[in-house]
């Protein structure tokens, strides 16, 4: 090789290197972010002070008032209260009154969710399926019955079940071969617990319709779609694909229809004229009727925090449901 073929020769330019990244300010350990692990508390803390006042109060109150010897006398201070311990709790327990008022607060509460959550869904289903028009109309007309005051809706259903005025008696009797002019649909208890049964689910209806119309947008086109590919029918496409996709909102509805429906209380006294009937009672008549017309308090508080217990006992149910359903997810 000669000197100028040396002089001439190409070198291969220079490889570069990347540039350094950029250095990375590590935050002190020992500092926090601004507020600390506390502000979460001191944002709640006007929040939980209401609950303990207006929820917390009242319940350490039952509790104290059910282990007591507590009527009319302690009530205006001839006698101070006494503790006696579980008494309350064995004369209630003990009584069969109580356990058939819980027997039918039980089939009343199943009746009322069942038929509820049935409804619910049928109408939902269905409101996936009508036009726009008639989807706004029944909205329209279901948010108007569930705004409907209690007692107001309560009066309605009396008037539409008066043994003399009522106007289902009269449209009723315009059948062929029925008779029911007169009839008093209050004249035993299971066809008077029919009706406050019907006048729950009918102020039920409406938020489990809504609820349940919400969570059916969430039901993906393409999984129904592909299921019916498959042969699946319209049961089909319901029981493999909506239901499982609805099964969260359906788990917590159902256990909020059962703790509204075991507490049903304005439905029953203004049904019955404030006086239910023995065959009309609930847990939550039973226990006023206990306190405020046998007056005795003690016995009264005691079948409340019976129901109370109940309760606790459907919230631990549907805690687990839920909890089952986030490890399957």
């Amino acid at each position: 090789m000669s000197a100028a073929d040396t002089t001439t020769a190409k070198v291969p330019p220079a490889r570069q290197s990347p540039p350094p990244a950029p250095a990375v300010r590590k935050k002190p350990a020992g500092r926090r972010s601004p507020g600390g692990a506390g502000t979460p508390w001191l944002l709640l803390a006007p929040c939980l002070l209401i609950l303990a006042l207006v929820l917390g109060y009242p319940l350490i109150r039952l509790v104290t008032l059910s282990f007591q010897e507590f009527g009319q006398s302690q009530l205006w201070g001839f006698k101070p209260a006494e503790s006696v311990g579980f008494d309350n709790f064995s004369k209630v327990l003990g009584d069969s009154e109580f356990w058939a008022v819980v027997v039918r607060t039980v089939v009343f509460a199943a009746g009322c969710v069942i038929f509820t959550m049935v409804a619910g869904m049928l109408i939902a289903l269905l409101l996936q399926r009508v036009s726009g028009w008639v989807k706004t109309l029944v909205n329209i007309a279901l948010v108007a019955s569930w705004g409907m005051p209690i007692i107001v809706a309560t009066t309605v259903f009396k008037w539409l079940f008066d043994a003399d005025y009522g106007i289902l008696n009269a449209l009723l009797s315009k059948l062929p071969g029925v008779e029911m002019v007169g009839h008093n649909w209050f004249a035993s208890g299971p066809q008077g617990l029919a009706v406050i049964m019907l006048l729950v689910v009918w102020g039920a209806v409406p938020f489990v319709v809504i609820t349940l119309s919400a969570g059916l947008t969430q039901v993906p086109a393409e999984l129904e779609e592909a299921a019916r590919l498959d042969g699946a029918g319209a049961w089909g496409v319901f029981r493999f694909v909506t239901l499982p996709i609805l099964k969260p909102i359906i788990v917590m509805l159902t256990t909020l229809s059962v703790i509204w429906d075991m507490g049903v209380f304005p439905q029953v006294f203004v049904m019955r004229n404030g006086h239910p009937e023995a065959e009309f009672q609930l847990l939550t008549t039973y226990s006023y009727d206990r306190a405020f017309v046998v007056n005795d308090y003690a016995q009264g508080s005691a079948i409340a925090l019976l129901t109370v217990l109940l309760l606790l006992g459907v919230v631990a149910v549907y805690m687990r449901q839920m909890l089952k359903i986030g490890d399957v997810e």
